[in-house]
């Protein structure tokens, strides 16, 4: 379960049908293509948003059938516009990933959990809707209980992040939940970890924990390797938050992150699935 860029994307797994890793490959190409525009570098806001309206003609153009707008993009778009077509694949959760990195450029705060939610809809869950489309599984029933896991996915990492994303000048923690447990952003600074932060992490931990399990019975639904792929996220999301709550919701100075350990005790939890 990869967890330090574009988190938690089976990019590839061996898991995975071997008809599927290409498709997958060049989704997750996409996406950490437009992540590091966001993200990486010293460009300026303007410049990143520009790339990333580039990214945006390009999909415009798979839409018409047209070939790709930017030669520097050709090699990226050719390889997507082929899976697109050929897995008839929608379009808009690329679109949807493309407005969430676009709002990282401009947005480093969020004022409760539903602005929080409607990022993770967009940032996270179009990951899970594309894999269900490339599994012929997308019904509605599914495609509910992957945005559970993909959503869960987003928060966990996200708490698992809080000093990496605040050297970005980010905090995702929603404001109001800060304010309501007492935690200042000038303790997140100064890497705090008192009682007040601990039960804001608790909280946080036990939110996303409960959201997971609601989406873990589709990694029962889906059949053979790609349900064992997808259990194996699963699994490892909760492993994360368990690392949490042993570290005593110190992220500052104890990153939660899965070991060589933990992958031969999430194969043995995968074998006796569904997690408690």
């Amino acid at each position: 379960m990869p967890v330090d860029h574009y988190e938690n994307f089976p990019v590839a797994s061996l898991l995975l049908p071997a008809r599927l890793r290409e498709p997958v490959e060049a989704i997750y190409a996409f996406a950490r293509g437009a992540d590091d525009i966001a993200d990486e570098g010293d460009a300026s806001p303007e410049a990143r948003q520009a790339e990333l309206d580039a990214y945006r003609r390009e999909l415009d153009a798979i839409e018409r059938g047209a070939p790709p707008q930017c030669a520097a993009l050709a090699p990226l778009f050719t390889r997507l516009g082929a899976n697109v077509a050929g897995f008839a694949l929608p379009l808009q959760p690329l679109r949807d990933l493309l407005d969430a990195f676009s709002q990282d450029v401009r947005k480093t705060r969020y004022a409760d959990y539903a602005e929080l939610l409607d990022y993770c809809r967009r940032s996270a869950n179009p990951v899970g809707r594309l894999l269900l489309h490339l599994y012929a599984a997308a019904d509605e029933a599914n495609l509910r209980l992957s945005d559970d896991i993909c959503t869960a996915l987003q928060l966990i990492n996200f708490w698992q992040d809080v000093a990496i994303d605040h050297a970005k000048a980010r905090i995702y923690l929603p404001l109001d939940e800060l304010a309501r447990h007492g935690v200042t952003e000038a303790q997140i600074a100064t890497q705090q970890c008192d009682a007040a932060w601990r039960a804001l992490m608790a909280f946080q931990v036990t939110r996303a924990r409960d959201m997971m399990l609601r989406g873990a019975p589709l990694a029962r639904r889906l059949p053979g390797r790609i349900g064992w792929e997808l259990r194996l996220i699963v699994l490892g999301g909760l492993r994360i938050l368990e690392k949490i709550e042993h570290a005593g919701y110190d992220v500052f100075r104890r990153r939660p992150t899965l070991t060589k350990t933990d992958s031969l005790q999430l194969a043995w939890r995968a074998v006796r699935y569904p997690p408690k």
